[in-house]
């Protein structure tokens, strides 16, 4: 089998770990040939927080840095080489090129070992220098700059800024300085003092582009107001004398006494709603909403028999059952909206589609109550127009 070996230069990774003396060792991972033999292995590079690199046994980084230059970890194919993933494939290289040289893959894992360890990588250490001779353009942070520039790897240089259409040419600048040669599209330009200037004037422009890009509002709105920091908790509660008078933000629990009437049905809660057209047989669904608590209506349809297709059709059931209810009871409908933009967690132990419960739960109740929501002031803005 012949192919062509074009790896791109920004790996994609993956999480990954080890474990020592009971301690996790959080790591990464891209894909690398380990030459052996006169074969190339594609296999993972598996790159940890503490510095350990597993290139088929675990080494230190200085170690890996000689395995890079051995050839073992390879960044050089021949052409007509065998290669092999192991037990899924083998292949003939045909005019392989490689974009990483030992030197970049090198500087790639150093950066991935200072991410995994939360600290700042070469691209980052250089923007913080760049930052430094802005603030004091002396040729003591020039060469500072000059240094953390060249720590980047040289493939990845050209991203340091983030701008696909200046690449890193202004950065080039401030690091050459006045006088100095710099190459530019295969030619030599020494930079001039207008050059430097305008170098400058361009972090200054980007500075207060981030800053004015940080501070935007939307036409219609912020893209999420301050109050959804604040999650309402939906406690699952019983009360055995009966509802308290004042139930606050209780009254969004499908428990609270509020009947709904649906079609031709009226039903206590929308608890004792939602099971009676959750079960097959109309005998059932009459014996579920004659039971005296939402309780005791779940329980007597989790022993029935549900419609066919009921999975699928559960949550746009119960979005058109939120609005009966609340269309059917404006001092309720008043309490929900009163809960503005703030994220409504629905608390349900029994329940981790509906609800959350610990760490678990896909909270679909608290999203339909927020989808109600919005449907109400929808209603409301209507009004008013």
């Amino acid at each position: 089998m012949a192919g062509t070996a074009n790896l791109s230069t920004v790996a994609i990774r993956r999480r990954t770990w080890r474990n020592v003396d009971g301690e996790r060792i959080e790591g990464t991972w891209r894909h690398a040939f380990i030459r052996n033999g006169a074969t190339y292995f594609l296999t993972d590079l598996l790159i940890y927080a503490d510095g350990m690199v597993d290139c088929w046994g675990l080494v230190t980084l200085e170690e890996f840095a000689g395995k890079l230059e051995s050839g073992w970890v390879a960044t050089d194919l021949a052409d007509g080489a065998q290669a092999s993933a192991h037990h899924l494939a083998s292949w003939r290289f045909t005019e392989p090129h490689m974009w990483l040289s030992p030197e970049m893959l090198l500087g790639e894992v150093r950066d991935d070992i200072d991410e995994l360890n939360g600290r700042p990588d070469s691209t980052a250490r250089c923007l913080a220098a760049l930052g430094a001779f802005r603030g004091q353009p002396t040729e003591e942070h020039r060469a500072a700059l000059r240094e953390a520039y060249e720590a980047i790897p040289e493939h990845l240089r050209i991203y340091a800024l983030g701008d696909q259409d200046s690449k890193d040419w202004p950065l080039r600048v401030l690091v050459a300085g006045p006088g100095h040669r710099i190459e530019r599209h295969g030619e030599d330009a020494v930079v001039t003092e207008d050059m430097h200037a305008a170098a400058l004037d361009y972090f200054t422009e980007r500075e207060q582009q981030h800053q004015r890009y940080a501070d935007r509002t939307p036409t219609d709105g912020v893209t999420e107001s301050v109050e959804t920091s604040v999650s309402v908790l939906i406690n699952q509660v019983v009360f055995p004398h009966g509802w308290p008078q004042d139930s606050g933000i209780l009254v969004l629990r499908n428990e609270f006494p509020a009947p709904v009437t649906v079609g031709e049905l009226t039903c206590p809660t929308v608890t004792h709603a939602y099971w009676a057209l959750a079960v097959a047989d109309e005998g059932q669904q009459a014996e579920i909403l004659r039971t005296d608590t939402p309780y005791a209506a779940q329980q007597l349809a989790e022993s029935s028999p549900l419609r066919d297709g009921w999975a699928q059709a559960r949550t746009a059931i119960m979005a058109d059952l939120l609005r009966a209810k609340f269309n059917q009871h404006p001092g309720l409908a008043e309490v929900l909206t009163s809960t503005g933009a703030t994220r409504l967690i629905y608390i349900e132990m029994g329940s981790t589609f509906w609800g959350e419960y610990g760490l678990e739960g896909r909270n679909w109740m608290g999203r339909l109550l927020e989808l109600v929501r919005a449907e109400l002031a929808v209603s409301k803005l209507t009004m008013e127009l």
